[in-house]
């Protein structure tokens, strides 16, 4: 305990009674050894003694106990009602909440939900922080865009909901314009933040809340489906631009390999369905390697073994991309296995020979030539023949030797 005696107290002031504090009492507040709070008194004009100092020790202990208490009370209550990653109320709020508005005189109530479209696909390719991120964006867009007095909560895990009591039609009109023209102007890096949206008003008493939300949800999905394939489409494109930006896996690049592939194709008698899986394999196929840094992929010189396991995990997670995608899941196994070998040597599951899926093995052939002959800072480009050659040398050991010969015959 610590008090001292000042003869000289700055900016002491007269007490009721008429007499000026000339001595303080300072006592530290101590948790887990650490000094986290002082009380200062000076209402005493005599020397303070020992039972003072306890007494005020003891004061200081419970008053700063209560305000852990008090303090832990309400973090609690924060945490029972709030969703801790957007700050929006949660789901057990507003379900308690809509209870207590479904009244009379709160009509008419409204409710909009809304759905972020491709945070699946964020978190697959991106990683959750970032997918999180843009959770708290859309958090964000709601608040600016509803009023003071409207309740905002994450219904789920990319759903939200927002109550408005006493709100028509045609006021939730003006509020889903807002939100579309804040999302219109939302980024996450180049990955757009799409919401689908639906409403509904419960203008009658006979009308149930619940009722009220699953025909805005019915109206919301039905939005989904008729955007979902353009929002999916931008959100890829916004991948591509960035795996584009960061490496070699240019559009110039995915053109060469497309053409030389769909020849390819039609020079083996694919039908229609199965040159579209290639024309979108040979696009996609590399779309793992958006998670691997630039550094990695525009080294020049050799790479460690530790990013050479890094390098070999891109089919893995372009795997789980075109999975997490409906259009895409169909050529999901293909993205997961062109770089597997015929000699059973490649990654990353060791297939061999016709365990490989067909349209792999036609991408590892086109892939390996496009890349032979434009070179990369790594490799040194090769002539044509120099990589008929290599193709040739590697024939029955990386490549299908079948269709290694019928390449070069009919394609180079």
């Amino acid at each position: 305990m610590i008090y001292n005696r000042y003869r000289s107290f700055p900016g002491r002031k007269k007490l009721p009674g008429g007499f000026t504090p000339d001595r303080v009492l300072t006592v530290p507040i101590i948790r887990q050894e650490r000094v986290v709070a002082i009380l200062v008194t000076g209402y005493k004009p005599l020397d303070y003694t020992e039972s003072d100092v306890q007494f005020a020790s003891y004061f200081a202990d419970i008053a700063w106990t209560i305000a852990e208490f008090k303090q832990s009370e309400e973090k609690i209550r924060y945490i029972s009602f709030h969703d801790i990653l957007t700050g929006l109320y949660n789901r057990a709020f507003i379900e308690e909440e809509m209870h207590r508005l479904d009244t009379d005189r709160q009509l008419p109530i409204s409710i909009i939900v809304a759905d972020l479209n491709g945070l699946k696909l964020v978190n697959d390719t991106y990683g959750h922080s970032v997918g999180d991120q843009m959770l708290r964006i859309v958090a964000d867009i709601l608040k600016k865009s509803c009023r003071k007095d409207d309740i905002i909560a994450r219904w789920g895990g990319d759903e939200f909901l927002v109550l408005l009591p006493r709100t028509s039609g045609d006021k939730v009109q003006t509020i889903f314009k807002r939100i579309r023209k804040k999302c219109r102007d939302a980024y996450i890096g180049d990955v757009p933040v799409s919401l689908a949206l639906g409403c509904a008003v419960k203008d009658h008493p006979a009308i149930s809340l619940s009722d009220t939300i699953k025909k805005a949800e019915d109206y919301m999905y039905k939005r989904k489906l008729a955007d979902s394939k353009s929002t999916k489409s931008a959100v890829l494109n916004a991948l591509l631009k960035t795996l584009g930006a960061k490496s070699y896996e240019t559009e110039e690049h995915s053109c060469r390999m497309q053409m030389m592939a769909l020849e390819f194709g039609e020079k083996l008698g694919l039908p229609d369905s199965e040159l579209d899986r290639l024309s979108l394999l040979i696009t996609l196929h590399d779309i793992g390697k958006i998670s691997i840094s630039e550094e990695i992929l525009t080294r020049a010189g050799p790479l460690t073994e530790d990013e050479w396991k890094i390098i070999k995990k891109h089919p893995e997670t372009g795997f789980r991309i075109a999975r997490s995608t409906g259009e895409f899941a169909h050529i999901a196994e293909d993205i997961l296995s062109h770089h597997e070998r015929w000699d059973g040597r490649g990654y990353p599951r060791g297939l061999k020979g016709e365990q490989i899926p067909f349209l792999a093995r036609i991408t590892s052939i086109v892939d390996a030539f496009e890349v032979m002959t434009r070179g990369r800072p790594y490799k040194d480009k090769l002539s044509v023949k120099e990589a008929i050659e290599e193709l040739s040398r590697c024939s029955g050991t990386q490549f299908d030797p079948e269709l290694a010969r019928l390449f070069i015959e009919n394609v180079v």
